[in-house]
């Protein structure tokens, strides 16, 4: 079996990668073998952002075509998380690629933050750099602009101990009055047209750390298929190989645990993946034969194309999908991983189980579903069988009839980890709940749905007693633990809490407007769309 180099566009040309371990992340790459130490090291585990760079792809090989700009596709993401070999037939960019774009003056980004005075000590400050120059370019220099509260959103992964964020957000408004400096994408695409192939990417390299028994070196691999077929086969001949999306749990393994990965199968490069549709029902892939219409979410969509995708659809969970991480987890994680991942304190499961959600199972050639609800066993334990994986999420769209909503609770308001995240939905007959659905993350060993209370609120009239009456049935339903994070107690009396607040939003008399319920500002739920100067 033949090695490939890694092959990607950096600094103006196409650069080539071999020995290197494949779990060498893109932040050890930069700072010690290509010696560009303008990215930083600051967590190693993708909650700070001092390491963020762009990576730029083609439109047609990502999930979000429509986001390209002048052609090609630029999205955040955290060195420290990403492996070399993830980043060939792409494009990376980093601090240093700013001013040479500036033709060797300060670029506009960087000169705003001059003269905003948004550095202090400059740790952070490449990784501020890089967040907002990808919002200045996806924005465009004098085309439209991002008000106040979207620059903050893009920031969000992206943390400062000592500046301070106002004159940091006064940088990212200045930099679109300064004079416009745009990246010529022109050499950057046929560099990436020049390395496209459909063909299996497999790097491999020594590991020196894992002898054999015999006393030579073992040598891990790196395959990368590009079809569903060459990935079911990978994974059915490879059953013991890691399945890497994002990278945003799995990078963690490696920087903080020295896990031994052993060979990886990726699935970024599989366009099937990769798709976000509304199935009308009917037939589908021998399945079912009474398939209602239904939004399929691949499993290598991103969280943040995904998240749109159900934002767009149920408005009610479009600010925990702003509170999902940062956009550099959110642009290379995936739903599919997230899901696959399964930690109790995930933010995408309870959100899918409210929704009825089913996960899609393929092991070679046979393709099953499972209500999500059903998926979890036990702590990190699902069903999955050896050589299975995540093929994708398909959501009901007899959900819309439902109200929905979705609660992340957490220390910190962006970019953190849920001390308890909650989901509901409910329709209503008249006055009558016909249907419910309350599930809860960071309550129990795994994401479930609150049985007894759903049970204490089906048939019942939507009012204060029946609220209580569930609220009390959540004891039955959970036994929190405490943690770090939050004590058994409050996670419980959360847990209630947040039922109520949902019935305060959802009942049928006087029902209370967002502002009524919520302490922070609020915003126009399409996240998506940005609004021109006044």
């Amino acid at each position: 079996m033949n090695t490939q180099p890694i092959r990607f566009f950096h600094r103006g040309a196409v650069t080539e990668v071999s020995g290197v371990h494949p779990t060498l992340s893109v932040l050890d790459w930069l700072r010690e073998h290509a010696r560009c130490t303008g990215t930083k090291e600051g967590c190693n585990e993708g909650d700070c952002g001092a390491c963020t760079v762009v990576v730029g792809e083609l439109p047609e090989h990502t999930d979000h075509p429509a986001d390209a700009v002048r052609g090609l596709s630029l999205r955040t993401v955290n060195a420290c998380l990403q492996f070399m070999p993830t980043l060939n037939g792409k494009a990376l960019f980093t601090v240093e690629d700013l001013k040479p774009m500036a033709g060797g003056a300060l670029h506009p980004v960087q000169q705003a933050m001059v003269e905003c005075h948004g550095s202090q000590c400059g740790f952070c400050t490449p990784g501020f750099v890089m967040s907002l120059y990808q919002q200045y370019e996806q924005h465009g220099a004098m085309v439209d602009r991002p008000d106040r509260q979207q620059i903050a959103d893009g920031l969000s992964g992206n943390l400062c101990r000592c500046t301070g964020y106002r004159p940091i957000l006064d940088a990212g408004e200045r930099m679109f009055e300064l004079p416009a400096v745009q990246l010529d994408t022109a050499p950057v695409i046929a560099a990436l047209r020049s390395m496209r192939s459909d063909d299996t990417f497999i790097y491999r390299a020594v590991n020196r750390h894992r002898a054999l028994d015999s006393g030579g070196l073992h040598t891990d691999h790196f395959h990368a298929p590009t079809t569903l077929g060459e990935l079911a086969a990978l994974r059915l001949a490879n059953p013991n190989a890691r399945v890497l999306a994002g990278s945003t749990d799995i990078g963690l393994w490696v920087t903080k645990q020295f896990r031994d990965l052993g060979d990886i199968v990726y699935l970024g490069n599989v366009a099937a993946l990769k798709r976000v549709e509304t199935r009308e029902g009917g037939p589908r892939d021998g399945l079912r034969n009474d398939a209602s219409p239904e939004l399929y979410i691949g499993a290598g969509v991103s969280l943040d194309t995904a998240w749109r995708a159900l934002a767009d659809r149920w408005p009610g969970v479009a600010e925990v999908g702003l509170r999902f991480a940062g956009p550099p987890v959110r642009h290379a994680g995936t739903l599919g991983g997230n899901v696959a991942n399964g930690s109790p304190i995930g933010d995408a499961a309870p959100v899918l189980m409210a929704l009825d959600a089913q996960i899609e199972l393929r092991r070679g050639d046979a393709v099953r579903r499972l209500p999500l609800c059903e998926f979890y066993v036990g702590y990190l334990r699902n069903l999955m069988q050896p050589g299975e994986f995540v093929q994708g999420l398909a959501v009901p769209l007899a959900s819309t009839r439902r109200a929905v909503r979705a609660y992340k609770i957490s220390k910190r308001h962006d970019c953190d980890i849920s001390a308890l995240c909650a989901a509901f939905a409910i329709e209503l007959d008249g006055d009558s709940v016909r249907a419910v659905r309350l599930a809860y993350g960071g309550t129990a060993a795994i994401v479930k749905r609150a049985a007894a209370a759903e049970s204490a609120l089906v048939g019942r009239a939507w009012n204060a007693e029946a609220v209580e009456a569930a609220q009390q049935a959540l004891a039955r339903d959970f036994q929190p633990l405490s943690d770090l994070r939050a004590s058994a107690g409050y996670r419980l009396q959360v847990a209630q809490n947040l039922l109520q607040r949902f019935w305060l939003e959802t009942r049928t008399v006087d029902p209370l407007p967002p502002q009524a319920t919520r302490v922070w500002p609020i915003r126009s739920q399409d996240t998506a769309r940005v609004k021109a100067p006044t």
